[in-house]
């Protein structure tokens, strides 16, 4: 069978374009939107695994990544994801731009951010109502006693099954 040779090739990342504090703008970008990609998928494997049902909107134009169908609800989710540690947390970026400027989700918008600590393997499954206005998310290691304003929404799956919350 002849090799169909039409098909765009995936390009192969150089050492340049993965080493951290070397990355262009655009490589940066590139590369925390794969990261988004990939927690996207997780998220998929995830919710699939404890019996959601998911629906993915066509193109980009929708503030939500999917909806979850809980047999009694349907739910708009935002999926972030992070790597990144600040003061001792780490960072979940809970906005969206708009003219280049940073606006916080609305709950016309999205019903649950959830946010994919990719280091700890950890969902946070957080009601819109839980960080109105809050642009910018801190959450606690694995191991932190205190769990922090976040704690009681670490693989909270269930807030999916409940209707009308």
């Amino acid at each position: 069978m002849k090799r169909n040779n039409s098909f765009p090739r995936e390009r192969e990342i150089s050492p340049v374009e993965t080493t951290p504090g070397k990355n262009s703008p655009r490589q940066r970008e590139t590369t925390t939107k794969r990261r988004g990609e990939l927690a996207e998928l997780a998220f998929i494997l995830k919710a699939r695994t404890l019996g959601f049902s998911l629906a993915k909107p066509f193109g980009d134009s929708e503030r939500y990544d999917f909806i979850v169908d809980s047999g009694k609800d349907l739910w708009r989710i935002q999926v972030k994801s992070t790597t990144t540690v600040l003061n001792g947390r780490y960072h979940v970026n809970s906005h969206r731009r708009t003219n280049g400027n940073v606006v916080a989700y609305a709950a016309s918008e999205i019903d649950f951010l959830v946010a994919y600590i990719i280091p700890e393997d950890a969902w946070f499954i957080l009601p819109i109502q839980a960080i109105l206005t809050r642009t910018s998310l801190l959450f606690c290691f694995r191991d932190d006693p205190k769990g922090g304003l976040y704690g009681a929404y670490r693989e909270a799956w269930d807030l999916l099954r409940e209707a009308g919350r």
